[in-house]
């Protein structure tokens, strides 16, 4: 027999970027365990609907968690209270019945609310921009075998890869930080050989970007690697401080 709950849900309501924004309270019966976060909140929305109110904003698309743009703050916890899991794989089992669940936007100077649950992450698209890339002519497409590349480095260099850009780590961040971010760009690119020819500019400039977009400092609390649902590793901020130092040096 399926299991349902009775839940509160408390959601930020702001209608863009400029105006106060203020927290709602809804009421939802018999949802079921075995849905997903983000079918709760379509259980939500089509309540709202078919009561002439406004629906909630928020942002979703593969809902695999593969592309992370389902970035809701649940309960104090970027994602929900789950390890390593995205919004849309949090399922309703992990609340209790009666539970009051808190739904917030990132919150970042570098991601400004566009309307309710949604925020603007471009910024993480503008320090890519600076330099998250290889521009250097390799030719055509070598085989898989053809350049030689320890598998320690093969394998930190996935890890650090499988980074999604969501912003978690932000909004895990007392000081609003995108270190680890920019640090496991930076990673994924400077332990490849085809990333060497840039790796200097590579790390000076998208430190630069990420200061000039209004990113916090790094105070290594390792919140962020706490609440990344890709398991993204503190270490790679250490790679990044030493790419980044090494580059200056040679200024």
């Amino acid at each position: 027999m399926e299991k349902t709950i009775n839940i509160k849900v408390k959601v930020w309501r702001q209608a863009g970027p400029k105006a106060k924004g203020h927290f709602e309270t809804f009421e939802l019966n018999n949802i079921s365990t075995d849905s997903s976060f983000l079918e709760m909140i379509d259980v939500l929305n089509e309540k709202l609907i078919s009561e002439r109110r406004e629906p909630i904003a928020f942002d979703h698309d593969c809902r695999e968690g593969i592309c992370g743009m389902c970035s809701l703050y649940i309960n104090g916890h970027p994602h929900g209270p789950d390890d390593e899991i995205t919004t849309c794989q949090l399922h309703m089992r992990k609340f209790k019945d009666g539970e009051t669940i808190t739904i917030e936007p990132w919150r970042s100077a570098a991601f400004p609310v566009i309307k309710d649950l949604m925020v603007d992450r471009r910024a993480f698209d503008k320090i890519i921009q600076a330099g998250g890339f290889i521009s250097v002519n390799t030719g055509g497409v070598p085989d898989a075998n053809a350049i030689p590349i320890p598998k320690k480095n093969a394998d930190l260099a996935m890890d650090a890869a499988s980074c999604i850009g969501c912003g978690a780590c932000v909004a895990a961040c007392k000081n609003g930080s995108a270190m680890l971010f920019v640090s496991a760009k930076v990673s994924q690119l400077a332990l490849l050989p085809q990333g060497q020819v840039e790796a200097a500019r590579r790390a000076k400039a998208m430190v630069a970007k990420m200061d000039e977009l209004g990113f916090g400092n790094c105070t290594n609390t390792g919140a962020c690697a706490a609440e990344c649902p890709k398991g993204v590793k503190l270490s790679n901020i250490a790679r990044l401080n030493r790419e980044y130092l090494c580059a200056k040096l040679k200024d």
